[in-house]
C-alpha cells in the first residue's frame, strides 16, 4: 500500500521557501521591466508614425510567436558564447546575467509583447473626449498621455493586468531549465532525493495555486478601489 509521508516536505521546507522567494521576486522585476517595454511599444504601435510602429509590430509578433523556454536556452546559453566573443569585455559582462538575472530579463521581453496588446487596446479604449479635452486646457501629448490617457486606460486594462501577472508567476517555473532553484526546481530536487513524487509535486502545485489566487485577489482589491471609468 502506498503511504505519503508528509514530513519529508518539512526537512525541505527551507528549500521551498527559497523557491518562493525567488519565484516572486523574478514576477516583480519582470512584471514591473515587462510593463514599461509594453507600454512604451503600445505608445509606438498607436503613433500612426510607421518608424515606429513597424519595429514594435515586428517586435511583437516576434515575441508572441516563439516558445518562452527557447527565448531563455538562447539568452542564457547562446549569448555569452556570441558576446565574449565578439564584445568588448565590459560590454558582454552588462548583458550577460547568472540564471536568475537572464530568466528576469527573457520573461520581461517575453511579457512586453503580451503587455503591448493589452496597453494598446487600453489606449484605443480610451474616449476622444478625453483627448481633445486635455488638449483644450493646454496639454502637450506627453501631458495627454500621463494626465488622461494612462489613468484611464490602467483601470480599463486591470483584468487583463490581472491574467498577465498570474501567467508569468506560473512561468517562472520554466527556470528549473536553466538550475534556477525557484519552486519547479525545488520539487525536482525533492522528488529526486526521495523518491516521494506524489507529495513534493502537490505541495508545490498547491503553494502556486495559492500565490496565483492572492495575486488575483490583491489586483481585483485594487480594481475596485479605482473608481472612475472610461
Amino acid at each position: 500500500m502506498f503511504d505519503l509521508d508528509w514530513n519529508i516536505v518539512l526537512r525541505y521546507q527551507d528549500l521551498i521557501v527559497e523557491g518562493v522567494i525567488i519565484a516572486l521576486r523574478m514576477t516583480l522585476i519582470s512584471f514591473a521591466i515587462g510593463s514599461v517595454l509594453g507600454l512604451l511599444l503600445a505608445y509606438a504601435r498607436t503613433s500612426g508614425r510607421s518608424w515606429l510602429e513597424t519595429p514594435a509590430t515586428a517586435y511583437v509578433e516576434f515575441l508572441r510567436n516563439i516558445p518562452l523556454l527557447l527565448i531563455v536556452l538562447i539568452y542564457y546559453f547562446g549569448l555569452p558564447m556570441v558576446a565574449y566573443k565578439n564584445f568588448p569585455d565590459w560590454l558582454a559582462d552588462a548583458v550577460v546575467f547568472d540564471g536568475e538575472g537572464s530568466m528576469i530579463v527573457a520573461l520581461s521581453l517575453y511579457y512586453a509583447a503580451y503587455l503591448c496588446e493589452v496597453f494598446r487596446a487600453g489606449i484605443l479604449s480610451v474616449g476622444r473626449r478625453y483627448l481633445d479635452a486635455g488638449k483644450s486646457i493646454g496639454l502637450t501629448n506627453v501631458g495627454v498621455a500621463r494626465y488622461i490617457t494612462v489613468p484611464i486606460m490602467f483601470r480599463s486594462v486591470l483584468p487583463s493586468l490581472t491574467n498577465t501577472a498570474i501567467s508569468l508567476f506560473k512561468d517562472t517555473s520554466i527556470a528549473m531549465a536553466i538550475a534556477v532553484p525557484e519552486l519547479t526546481f525545488a520539487a525536482r530536487k525533492i522528488s529526486t532525493d526521495t523518491f516521494k513524487v506524489f507529495e513534493a509535486w502537490l505541495t508545490v502545485g498547491a503553494i502556486y495555486l495559492v500565490i496565483a489566487w492572492l495575486i488575483g485577489a490583491v489586483m481585483r482589491a485594487l480594481e475596485r478601489r479605482i473608481k472612475w471609468s472610461v
